[in-house]
């Protein structure tokens, strides 16, 4: 999966077909035809409600890859330049076995190095090591 380049239209087209859903079981979740579902597919980003209610038919986590590809891709902002928000705050990242797994295939064919890794992706280096350990083929 390449959490860069997200198409989410191409990853809701797979879904749809692992998961073995009618098309017009889907024409009819959307109340919209068969043409304009195929759209979708070639849609590079989507609206969020029409993102959730793909969620919600294919019990699928797709806004879980815009999460990835923030933790990957995303500078830190120092504590001190964050400010009091009324919006939820995250302590802490949560790396899935697809991160885990994109990391150490990065560091496997020599993409990136250990230290590149630790200090891109602000992974710290204990943690790297462990995953290489737990997860290394």
């Amino acid at each position: 999966m390449d959490f860069k380049n997200i198409h989410i239209g191409q990853m809701i087209k797979e879904r749809v077909s692992e998961s073995d859903i009618d098309i017009l079981r889907i024409c009819k979740f959307f109340t919209t035809s068969e043409h304009e579902i195929e759209k979708m597919y070639s849609f590079k980003s989507i609206d969020s409600e029409v993102l959730l209610r793909w969620c919600k038919l294919l019990d699928y986590d797709f806004f879980r890859i815009y999460s990835q590809h923030l933790i990957l891709y995303s500078p830190m902002i120092p504590s001190q330049y964050s400010r009091e928000s009324a919006l939820p705050r995250f302590k802490k990242n949560i790396y899935t076995k697809e991160i885990i797994s994109f990391i150490i295939n990065m560091i496997e064919v020599g993409e990136k190095t250990k230290t590149q890794v630790i200090e891109e992706y602000r992974i710290p280096k204990t943690t790297l090591h462990r995953w290489i350990s737990k997860y290394k083929p």
